[in-house]
């Protein structure tokens, strides 16, 4: 049976009830269950803004949690436990990204535009007509930036949980997000044309 913590609990001591149980002798199941109890919410929502269809993002998800399970015993607490789990997701879905694009050989606008089609044809994706537009629009951006604008818009996190994320600068970071806007209220604005 898996621990539960109280969801008065603050999720800084939730993480650290996690890592400590994970070390003792006997808890690691426990601990990683607790860790996909708390979390696998929030990391499926960042991977399927990433990657769009239900399917992928399972297979995404689970790679990112059998990465976690192989290294959550070397994780150091350098960054914040959920820092640690949003890099290793944000990663595998670029990763995924990458490894679609050659698998079919497709050129960045073409596997965009299969991005694309999923939107629109998959009842599953929450949102109404402006929220399509916009997922769309994001899919013109470059993956990284797309990663950064999902985890500055939609994950709401601050530039410097991003850049424990994405390993970049903060300045980079605010440079990348701004970028972004422009760039989808420019396509936004083309459309209503």
């Amino acid at each position: 049976m898996v621990a539960v913590v109280s969801p008065n609990i603050r999720l800084k001591d939730q993480d650290q009830y996690i890592l400590r149980r994970f070390k003792e002798a006997g808890g690691q199941q426990d601990a990683f269950q607790l860790l996909v109890h708390t979390y696998q919410e929030r990391m499926y929502a960042i991977i399927r803004k990433m990657v769009i269809d239900h399917d992928d993002a399972d297979d995404v998800m689970q790679e990112t949690f059998v990465k976690v399970w192989r290294n959550l015993g070397k994780f150091q607490g350098d960054s914040q436990l959920y820092t640690w789990l949003y890099r290793i997701a944000t990663n595998e879905s670029l990763r995924f990204l990458e490894k679609k694009k050659r698998r079919f050989f497709l050129p960045i606008g073409d596997a965009n535009q299969e991005l694309a089609d999923k939107i629109d044809h998959t009842p599953s994706l929450d949102g109404d007509e402006i929220q399509r537009r916009l997922q769309k629009a994001l899919l013109q951006l470059p993956d990284k930036q797309r990663l950064v604008f999902n985890l500055k818009y939609f994950e709401d996190l601050k530039y410097e949980a991003i850049a424990e994320i994405t390993g970049t600068s903060v300045g980079g970071l605010k440079a990348s997000y701004h970028l972004a806007v422009k760039k989808i209220e420019a396509i936004l604005q083309l459309e209503t044309i």
